[in-house]
């Protein structure tokens, strides 16, 4: 649910009634979704959309979707203003790019990986393998003793 009381419960209209110009009512479908203290968001949905078009779609809707639905058309108002062309589309084309981008970045890496553990498996064939301490000190006769000085 919508984090802001109806202008009933307050003295100030709710930021649609305010940029109307119109007595907020109790029973305002705005109200809920557009408080007092945020003006821009109702604004740029108004030019976008049209507060009759909102009214419209709001009303139509169950209460429990409007949240939903008010925050959809303030991205997407918000989206159209700054890139009037391709609007919030836009931004999903640069993400959907950035996206394959990645995706080829993850099969490159994967590949080089890939290739470093084979060149690893095939070096590990060069190294002689050890199974005992007796073994390896008859392969490398080192004086392993310790000295102790005093």
């Amino acid at each position: 649910m919508a984090s802001s009381s109806s202008s009933s419960n307050s003295n100030s209209p709710c930021a649609a009634c305010k940029f109307l110009r119109r007595k907020c009512q109790p029973e305002c479908v705005f109200a809920p979704y557009f408080p007092p203290d945020q003006p821009q968001k109702f604004a740029n949905v108004h030019k976008v959309f049209g507060a009759s078009n909102v009214t419209k779609l709001l009303n139509e809707l169950l209460p429990s979707q409007r949240e939903d639905a008010v925050n959809s058309l303030a991205y997407e108002a918000d989206m159209r203003l700054r890139d009037p062309v391709y609007g919030c589309v836009g931004v999903i084309s640069l993400l959907q790019h950035q996206l394959r981008q990645l995706q080829m970045d993850l099969s490159c890496a994967k590949s080089e990986l890939s290739n470093v553990n084979s060149e690893r498996v095939s070096l590990i064939g060069f190294i002689p393998v050890i199974r005992n301490l007796q073994e390896f000190v008859c392969l490398y006769p080192f004086n392993f003793s310790v000295r102790h000085t005093i």
